[in-house]
């Protein structure tokens, strides 16, 4: 057994009305919910705004140290919305907490959705990697037209790092989880990108259209239900591949656990299922250098003022 369940939370699914296009929507956008992460943002958005992202909307849960002063150096007011988003409730009748995350996901949607003609919904720890082209949007004909992309985590364990290593987090790590798509681990979930006009449904790991329902394709276009996705046969990484760098080095990673999870009221709960993944993930590790290749290869560069 390699899970660890957590209480599901309530507004873990909500239902909305997609909002309208506007004229001349274009492009793509992140949305991502951050907390102190002045040590990695701006790599991070180095290397998106690199692949062609074209806007940053940075939902900041009551950060304390220098995330937005980073985020403002890097990036101008045309690619970067900040909101306040320092969400702390529980529901009155059970006491359970609410998703604060997908809550910001459908605030995303629902209020600037219509600008663009794709968003993604990741984390700083996770990196979008076009495996055809040299951008997210040659990366993304792979799908085609279909408003509703689920790519699976490749999860990146320590890949021998005992302290943080001097070099930037993608061209630091390079062994990963050998099976993405096994079933009964931790490792196993999905982070997407849709057409925002379509959404109907939003959550933090799957969405819905209104077209398609729950239907969702992997990167090379081939069309599952939400439940079948987590069979081998959705695998692909052929166009586009999601690392999430989960562990980073072991320091990291003790760092990690003591932070918690800025939406789970339960500290413990948070710590084993966040050991029970690293471990799944360090016994089942193989190379993947995809990500080191592309950097080298495009010149890409990560590092700026705050990082060097």
């Amino acid at each position: 057994m390699f899970g660890w369940k957590t209480k599901r939370h309530i507004t873990r699914e909500l239902e909305i009305s997609p909002p309208a296009p506007e004229a001349h929507r274009n492009g793509i956008a992140i949305v991502a919910c951050v907390k102190n992460e002045e040590t990695y943002i701006e790599e991070w958005v180095r290397f998106h705004r690199a692949v062609g992202v074209r806007h940053f909307h940075i939902y900041n849960d009551g950060s304390t140290d220098a995330t937005l002063e980073v985020l403002q150096d890097v990036l101008t007011p045309l690619e970067l919305t900040v909101v306040p988003w320092t969400m702390r409730m529980r529901d009155r009748s059970t006491t359970e907490i609410l998703n604060g995350q997908n809550i910001a996901f459908a605030h995303a949607i629902l209020n600037y959705g219509g600008r663009y003609q794709r968003m993604a919904f990741i984390d700083v720890d996770e990196f979008l990697l076009p495996k055809h082209g040299q951008t997210l949007e040659q990366a993304l004909q792979g799908a085609g037209e279909f408003p509703n992309i689920s790519l699976p985590w490749h999860m990146f364990g320590h890949s021998g790092h005992k302290v943080r290593p001097p070099n930037p987090v993608s061209l630091s790590y390079v062994m990963r989880v050998s099976d993405p798509m096994r079933r009964d681990s931790d490792a196993n979930n999905f982070k997407c990108i849709v057409d925002p006009v379509e959404v109907t449904g939003v959550s933090v790991h799957h969405f819905k259209t209104r077209t398609y329902g729950d239907i969702t394709v992997n990167d090379a276009g081939q069309r599952f239900s939400g439940r079948d996705r987590k069979s081998s046969e959705f695998y692909s990484s052929q166009f586009l591949q999601l690392n999430h760098y989960y562990a980073r080095s072991e320091q990291e990673l003790h760092e990690k656990i003591n932070r918690g999870w800025s939406f789970d009221g339960s500290s413990e709960k948070y710590k084993q299922k966040v050991l029970s993944s690293i471990r799944y993930i360090e016994d089942n590790a193989i190379e993947d250098r995809a990500m080191v290749d592309f950097v080298v290869k495009n010149d890409i560069a990560l590092q700026g003022r705050q990082q060097r």
